[in-house]
C-alpha cells in the first residue's frame, strides 16, 4: 500500500510540474518519412521503451487519503489486474520491423528497452522538434531514424474527485509511437496513443472481472492496430533496395 501511495504523490509532482509544457501535437507520417536525404530508403532503427507493470490508476484522488480509499475499495480489481498480460503489447516492436521490411525499408531491431529518461531534455518551440536528444543514438545503433514506441500506461483508469468514484474503471493503453530524424533530431511521425475501452453495462464482477478483462485486450489490438495501420498505409521510394531482417 505504502509504495501505491507514494507513486501517486509523484505522478501528481511530475503532472504540476509539467503543466508549462504543451503536449507534443500529431505529426502525419508522409510519403517521406522513411526516406533519407539520398531520397533513398533510410536505415531505421526500431525501439520500445520498458513497459511498466499492467496496474490501476485513480485520477482525481489527489490526496494520500483520498488515494488510500480508491486502492482499498478497488483491491480485488487490483489484484486481478496484476494477473494480466502484456505479451501482445511486447511483440509490439517486431511486428513494426516486419511492417517496415514489408515496404523494403533496412531494419535494426533494437534489443534492449530505451531509457527515454536518460537522454538529455530539449526546450524548443519547434513543433516537429523533438524533446529529447536522440543524437546519441545515430552512431550507437549506425541508424538514419529511430522509431520509438513508449507505452507508459497500461491497465485501467477509474477517476475519483477526492473520495467519490467519478467513473467506473476503463481499460487503457496510453503513450505514443514516434519516428526521428536522428540528423535534424525532428520528428518525421508523431502518433500520440490514447487508447481506452470500457467493459459495457456491467464491470464489478470480482474475481475475474470478464468484461473488464475483455475491454483490456480490446485495448491493446487497438493500440497496436494504431501503430501498425500507418505503417502499412505508407508509401516508399520506388526503387527502393530490398533488405533482409536484421
Amino acid at each position: 500500500m505504502r509504495w501505491r501511495l507514494f507513486a501517486a504523490v509523484a505522478a501528481l509532482g511530475i503532472f504540476l510540474s509539467g503543466c508549462a509544457i504543451k503536449p507534443q501535437q500529431p505529426v502525419p507520417l508522409g510519403k517521406d518519412a522513411l526516406t533519407s536525404s539520398s531520397a533513398k530508403s533510410a536505415k531505421v532503427g526500431v525501439a520500445m521503451s520498458e513497459l511498466p507493470k499492467v496496474d490501476t490508476f485513480f485520477p482525481g484522488a489527489d490526496c494520500l487519503l483520498c488515494y488510500a480509499f480508491a486502492s482499498a475499495s478497488n483491491s480485488a480489481l487490483t489484484k486481478h489486474t496484476e494477473t494480466l498480460a502484456r505479451d501482445d503489447l511486447a511483440s509490439l516492436k517486431e511486428d513494426v520491423a516486419a511492417a517496415l521490411r514489408k515496404k523494403n525499408v533496412e531494419v535494426m531491431v533494437i534489443k534492449e528497452a530505451i531509457d527515454l529518461k536518460s537522454l538529455p531534455d530539449i526546450r524548443t518551440e519547434v513543433p516537429t522538434a523533438a524533446r529529447k536528444d536522440f543524437a546519441s543514438l545515430r552512431v550507437k545503433h549506425a541508424v538514419d531514424k529511430l522509431l520509438v514506441i513508449d507505452m507508459p500506461q497500461v491497465g485501467y483508469v477509474r477517476t475519483y474527485a477526492s473520495y467519490v468514484p467519478t467513473s467506473d474503471p476503463k481499460a487503457v493503453v496510453t503513450g505514443a509511437a514516434y519516428l526521428v530524424d536522428l540528423k535534424t533530431n525532428t520528428y518525421s511521425w508523431y502518433l500520440p496513443i490514447n487508447i481506452n475501452r470500457a467493459a459495457g453495462t456491467t464491470w464489478d464482477e470480482p474475481p475475474k472481472f470478464p468484461g473488464l478483462t475483455n475491454a483490456y485486450f480490446q485495448a491493446i489490438e487497438a493500440s497496436r492496430d494504431s501503430v501498425l495501420k500507418p505503417l502499412a498505409d505508407v508509401a516508399v521510394p520506388e526503387g527502393a533496395p530490398a533488405t533482409g531482417a536484421q
